[in-house]
């Protein structure tokens, strides 16, 4: 299993989980983070690190959230690695506790 990047993570774009994976498996979008399901080791240090609670367990994922495996597995073939943290975007503090995001989603 791997960890999945959810909903929670659009337009907030918190980058304190980067910091801490040890295999730099985090890829960066315009507005959403992902994790590349062939690099992530399953170490868990990401998760309790976002402070929205976007980051889950592929196995620990409801219904609702399931097309963020495939999500994540697409988008970290395009993005760019990150590897620091670089905070929030701008008004993510407005973002971060607003339901049904992805068609916020920037996939560019």
């Amino acid at each position: 299993m791997t960890f999945v990047v959810t909903e929670s993570c659009i337009r907030c774009k918190f980058t304190d989980c980067v910091e801490v994976c040890p295999v730099d498996c985090f890829r960066e979008g315009p507005n959403f983070l992902v994790i590349d399901p062939d690099e992530c080791i399953d170490c868990a240090l990401c998760e309790p690190e976002c402070p929205v609670d976007a980051i889950r367990s592929e196995d620990e994922i409801g219904e609702a959230q399931k097309e963020f495996i495939a999500l994540n597995a697409e988008l970290s073939k395009k993005w760019p690695v990150i590897n620091r943290n670089k905070g929030g975007l701008p008004d993510a503090d407005d973002w971060k506790d607003i339901p049904e995001k992805l068609q916020y989603l920037i996939k560019e």
